[in-house]
């Protein structure tokens, strides 16, 4: 398998996913606490009515997809901070928003040339050196921000009220976030595509809090698990000639339930030896 490394376009597939993948782990522990877990599945598909938008008027579809996607990110932070709408239900407007613009565009140019199915699942041995690139810059901006505002996104997450009387710009941190969050959902979508993009949001997030560690620790936990998928998900995948996003993200969850049948058989075992917890 190892062999294959020597291609190039496997070399950029996997200096891409690696990128992807620990941008997304870091920023979806913070999303998952926040109880914002669906905000992936939101903007992948107000991503794709942004891709749609691109081909439709003939532009590049990505950077079309960038503008649009973090206007729909603002607009959701927007709706939340009223307190008229619940986060979940302005997960929902975007989210059917943004797949009903992209099918109303698909239909009212007949189709289009390009296959739409490399954006809705992803075509990461398709990403050229410029993509890599940019991926590579953009994840290194996303790296940069979690570490240098650490201490005031653990606040952000756990206790926003008392952020806001210590003095930190609570609404500006907030705004700074979705953008990036929405920037690395973006470039995703060509790693695993529109439907399939939360996974790396969520699944190793979820996965590393199963294990009941300190932040820091589940946040380097949730960056091994979602690397461990990407790279594996990516040459099992060409070895096997099936789609990349179907193999990184069974992988993904086989990890998770792997570690949820683990704790639970353990949790089992060292319960029925406590003698505390026998019946007297």
């Amino acid at each position: 398998m190892l062999e294959i490394i020597q291609y190039e376009f496997i070399q950029r597939a996997l200096i891409s996913g690696i990128v992807i993948s620990i941008s997304c782990s870091l920023l979806g522990l913070f999303l998952v606490l926040k109880r914002f877990s669906l905000f992936g599945d939101a903007i992948s598909h107000v991503a794709f009515g942004g891709l749609t938008l691109g081909l439709f008027l003939k532009s590049n579809p990505i950077w079309i997809s960038f503008i649009v996607s973090i206007i729909g990110g603002l607009a959701m932070v927007k709706l939340n901070s009223s307190k008229r709408v619940y986060s979940d239900s302005s997960v929902a407007v975007l989210l059917s928003f943004g797949l009903a613009i992209g099918l109303v565009l698909i239909g009212l140019s007949g189709g289009f040339s390009i296959d739409i199915t490399s954006y809705l699942f992803g075509s990461i041995f398709l990403v050229s050196y410029d993509e890599t690139l940019i991926i590579v810059f953009l994840g290194i901006v996303i790296v940069s921000f979690v570490i240098v505002f650490y201490k005031n996104l653990i606040y952000l997450v756990f206790n926003e009220d008392q952020a806001k009387i210590s003095g930190l710009n609570v609404t500006m941190l907030n705004y700074i976030f979705i953008i990036l969050a929405t920037v690395s959902i973006v470039i995703s979508i060509r790693l695993i595509g529109v439907l399939m993009v939360s996974s790396l949001l969520i699944i190793p997030n979820v996965a590393a809090l199963l294990l009941g560690y300190g932040f820091k620790r589940t946040l380097l936990l949730s960056a091994c698990f979602s690397l461990i998928a990407v790279i594996l998900g990516t040459l099992l995948s060409y070895e096997t000639n099936v789609t990349p996003s179907g193999m990184i993200v069974i992988i993904s969850t086989g990890i998770f339930f792997s570690l949820s049948v683990s704790k639970y058989v353990y949790s089992k075992l060292f319960h029925n030896k406590n003698p505390l917890n026998r019946s007297t």
